[in-house]
C-alpha cells in the first residue's frame, strides 16, 4: 500500500505539477491523475485513439480544446453527436454562444428568440444562418460529386471540406484525416435539415455503411484506447465496434457525472465493459466523476 501524500499548492504551480501532486492523493484527485497517465499512454504511435464526445461540449466552450487535440494528432477517430457538430457549424458560420444563466424566465427568452442550453444562450437567428449555409453546402456536394450514396462519415467529410473556418472541428478533422462518425445524426438539426432538403433533391445517406468503416479501423489497430466524454451513443458506438474483433480496448478513460446504479450506459463502469469483451482483460481504465468541462482541459493540459 502506498501512503497518501498531501498535495502542496504553491504560487505559480503548473497544471502538470498539480496533477503530479494528485498522483499521491485519493478520490477524484487520484482518479484524474490516473486518467492523465493512461491518456499519455494512449498517445503512443502504435495506439489508435478513439474520442467519444457526448454532451453539449461545444456550446460550453470546449470546441478549441477538441480542435487542438485533432491538430496535435491526439485523436485518430472522433465519434460524436449531431448536436455538437451543429454547434460547431454555427460557430464556423459566424454565430456565437453566449454566457447566460439557468435561473431565468424561459418564456421571456422564447419571446426574445433566444434558446437556452443550461447557462448558455443561443439566438434563433444563428440557426437560420446554419440552415441556409447547410443547404448551400449540400447542394454543392451533390452538384460536384458523382457519388450517389454517402456514409455518415463521408457526408460529414464533404461538409467539413467546405467549411473555411480552420478552427472548426469538422474542418480540422478533414485537414488531419480524422474520420468523424455520428451514428445518431438524425437526432439533430443536421438530420432535420437533411430531411427538409430531401424535398428538393435526393440525398442518400447509408447509416449502416459507417459500421464497416469503423470496424476496419478497429480490426487494423495494433493497440487501441478511448477517451469518453459522457456516454450515450458515442460511447456505445465505439464500444460495440470492439465486439467483433479479437480483442477489446487496451486503454479507456471516462469523464462523466453519471453513476452506474441506474444501469444506464453513460454511467456504466469501464470494468463492466470487460464482461462483454469491449475492453481487454488487462485493459487500463479509470472513470473520473466530474463535469468534463473542468476535467478535459486539465487532462489535456497536463499531458502537454
Amino acid at each position: 500500500m502506498n501512503p497518501i501524500k498531501h498535495a502542496t499548492v504553491q504560487k505559480g504551480i503548473t497544471v502538470a505539477a498539480l496533477i503530479q501532486q494528485y498522483e499521491n492523493c485519493a478520490f477524484g484527485a487520484g482518479r484524474l491523475a490516473k486518467a492523465v497517465k493512461i491518456y499519455k499512454e494512449m498517445q503512443a504511435e502504435d495506439v489508435t485513439s478513439f474520442f467519444g464526445l457526448a454532451g453539449a461540449m461545444v456550446p460550453a466552450g470546449m470546441r478549441q480544446v477538441v480542435v487542438d487535440m485533432i491538430k496535435r494528432q491526439d485523436i485518430d477517430v472522433l465519434v460524436t453527436t449531431g448536436a455538437n457538430m451543429v454547434h460547431d457549424m454555427i460557430e464556423a458560420f459566424g454565430g456565437e454562444h453566449c454566457q447566460g444563466q439557468c435561473s431565468v424566465n424561459d418564456i421571456e427568452l422564447k419571446n426574445s428568440k433566444i434558446d437556452r442550453i443550461y447557462d448558455v444562450y443561443l439566438a434563433d437567428e444563428h440557426f437560420k444562418t446554419f440552415e441556409n449555409r447547410f443547404d448551400a453546402i449540400v447542394t454543392d456536394i451533390l452538384d460536384s460529386s458523382s457519388q450517389q450514396q454517402f456514409s455518415i462519415a463521408d457526408f460529414l467529410h464533404e461538409i467539413g471540406s467546405r467549411i473555411t473556418d480552420k478552427n472548426s472541428i469538422l474542418r480540422a478533422a478533414v485537414d488531419n484525416e480524422v474520420p468523424v462518425f455520428c451514428p445518431a445524426i438524425a437526432d439533430s438539426s443536421i438530420g432535420l435539415q437533411s430531411w427538409v432538403f430531401g424535398y428538393k433533391r435526393d440525398l442518400h445517406v447509408d447509416t449502416f455503411k459507417d459500421i464497416r468503416q469503423i470496424m476496419d479501423i478497429c480490426y487494423n489497430a495494433r493497440r487501441s484506447g478511448a477517451l469518453f466524454i459522457g456516454g450515450g451513443v458515442p460511447k456505445n458506438f465505439i464500444m460495440q465496434s470492439m465486439l467483433l474483433i479479437p480483442k477489446g480496448l487496451d486503454f479507456a478513460v471516462q469523464l462523466t457525472m453519471d453513476t452506474p446504479e441506474t444501469g444506464g450506459l453513460s454511467g456504466a463502469t469501464l470494468d463492466e465493459a470487460k464482461s462483454w469483451g469491449k475492453i481487454g482483460e488487462h485493459g487500463e481504465t479509470v472513470t473520473v466523476y466530474s463535469d468534463a468541462t473542468i476535467t478535459l482541459p486539465i487532462l489535456v493540459a497536463s499531458s502537454l
